[in-house]
């Protein structure tokens, strides 16, 4: 059985998506049984800097659930990363396209965050980069609606 035990929530810049996904994901990975429980959750970006705090519209809708990222600093996607991964789950198609170009080998536990959403819902996660907070609550609730599916695909293949 593979040991891997970590968890890559991936977007753009990780200042926006990837942040609350990480942290959204890994609120419901504490509340599992392990090995779930004990699964690590961390977020990068395919063309992020090193360092930059969460938008303060991702911390403020994220703060409205009760989840604190002010501590959150961005972090490119590295070769290293991906090798430790166990999944990596992406906001949209362009960012499993840009990954699957960019590493080689070229990985394959690479998924879109809302994969495993009913085939009516909508797959991808738009960036909310500079618009509303209206706009960051609404892809905090894309991303908080595809938490149990993520759940129960890790639960299948690493439960």
């Amino acid at each position: 059985m593979d040991e891997k035990r970590l968890i890559v929530a991936v977007c753009t810049g990780n200042i926006c998506r990837s942040p609350m996904a990480e942290r959204l994901l890994a609120h419901a990975l504490a509340a599992e049984e392990s090995p779930l429980k004990d699964m690590q959750v961390v977020s990068a970006g395919v063309a992020a800097r090193r360092g930059d705090p969460a938008s303060a519209n991702s911390v403020t809708a994220m703060k409205k659930v009760g989840l604190d990222i002010t501590n959150h600093r961005s972090q490119p996607l590295t070769p290293d990363l991906i090798d430790q991964a166990a999944a990596i789950f992406v906001m949209t198609e362009t960012h499993r396209a840009v990954i699957q170009a960019g590493f080689d080998p070229t990985p394959r536990h690479i998924y879109l965050l809302r994969e495993f959403m009913p085939r009516e819902a909508d797959k991808e996660i738009a960036d909310p980069y500079g618009g509303s907070l209206p706009l960051y609550e609404a892809c905090r609730d894309e991303i908080v609606e595809s938490i149990p599916s993520v759940v129960a695909f890790l639960r299948k293949e690493f439960g």
